[in-house]
């Protein structure tokens, strides 16, 4: 009977907790009262030159975009779900992403000049992912944090221990409605 009931909590509370997942969109990421940002997501490199890779990968970073753009302070310690793109930053030796920029357009950070603090998050992942195709989306989930990072490649408004990395999919709507 005991077992019973110690079942029924983990179920009630796992239930719980995930009643406290937000969805989170980039858009609710940004203070509604801060200055629009024009994002750039054209490469801003001459592709033309696509044949010599390195050198256009080795070009000199791109500058970030508002620098100083402000966050949402009322997002820290709130369980979120949010998709968007990895930029890898620390490979583990099984070949697994552990460190990266979720970020919310592909080649961000890489191609492009990078978007601003407000639409960065600076994720670590004990697990990590095996990321094939940078070109893929995933949905991350775990606590976010209001607080900032630098890396070699943009500054982060967020950070976040991912509890999942998930495959972005659509919701299957067969149904026809």
């Amino acid at each position: 009977m005991r077992r019973s009931w110690v079942l029924l909590w983990l179920l009630v509370a796992s239930s719980a907790w995930a009643q406290d997942l937000r969805v989170l969109t980039w858009q609710e990421m940004i203070p509604p009262d801060a200055p629009p940002v024009k994002l750039i997501t054209a490469p801003i490199h001459d592709l033309s030159k696509m044949a010599d890779a390195l050198s256009v990968e080795s070009a000199p970073a791109a500058h970030q975009l508002a620098p100083n753009a402000p966050v949402v302070k009322s997002l820290d310690g709130q369980q979120v779900r949010l998709p968007g793109y990895i930029v890898p930053l620390e490979v583990s030796e099984e070949g697994r992403v552990t460190e990266f920029l979720l970020v919310p357009y592909f080649g961000a950070c890489i191609h492009v000049p990078p978007p601003p603090p407000n639409q960065i998050v600076h994720v670590t992942s004990e697990l990590g992912v095996k990321v094939d195709e940078l070109y893929q989306p995933y949905w991350i989930e775990g606590p976010m944090q209001v607080k900032s990072s630098t890396s070699e490649l943009a500054d982060a408004g967020y950070q976040m221990e991912a509890d999942k990395i998930l495959v972005y999919e659509l919701p299957d709507d067969s149904s026809g409605q």
